[in-house]
């Protein structure tokens, strides 16, 4: 197998794991809402928390290729997370961020669901879905940083004045 081929089944693979994280999510916050047994609670909310561990794991891990690449390469963070622009395959925008919007709207609609615990008590464990987005972006920003087609860095235009270290007027 060549490089770019390579590359391209783990771009894939990229877009199918975070579709597949998402739907794992969607199941078990729809889960926790419908049920709302203890036992649900549970699942939905650790299942939540290591959602979120691992959108953090991949957002510091594409961020840190990322920073790599700015050297010779022009990336903006919304071609980086929300993979906006021309270096990202419109395909791959379509499917990533969808996958980000659903996450985005199942955290919404489940903590609505069931703002109150079931003892009554303001606020439910169905809140934690709100740190699962940060999959999306980690998992945006890594699809990126590995596999985003972007500009060569421009060459800076320096001038006299904006030379550091530079002052004729002081001799």
């Amino acid at each position: 197998m060549s490089e770019s081929s390579d590359a391209g089944v783990m771009a894939d693979a990229l877009v199918r794991l975070h579709l597949a994280l998402t739907a794992v999510f969607v199941v078990t916050a729809a889960y926790a809402a419908a049920s709302f047994s203890t036992a649900a609670q549970w699942v939905g909310a650790v299942t939540a928390l290591a959602l979120f561990a691992v959108g953090v794991a991949t957002f510091l891990w594409g961020f840190f290729n990322a920073v790599q690449r700015s050297r010779t390469e022009e990336i903006s963070v919304t071609q980086l997370f929300l993979l906006l622009g021309p270096s990202i395959p419109s395909t791959v925008t379509r499917v990533m961020n969808s996958a980000l919007v659903v996450q985005v709207i199942v955290a919404l609609t489940t903590t609505l669901a069931r703002p109150n615990g079931p003892d009554g008590n303001p606020g439910s464990s169905l809140a934690v879905g709100f740190l699962v987005p940060m999959l999306g972006l980690g998992l945006n920003g890594l699809w990126a940083a590995h596999h985003g087609r972007f500009e060569p860095r421009r060459a800076a235009v320096t001038t006299r004045e904006s030379v550091i270290g530079q002052n004729d007027d002081h001799g």
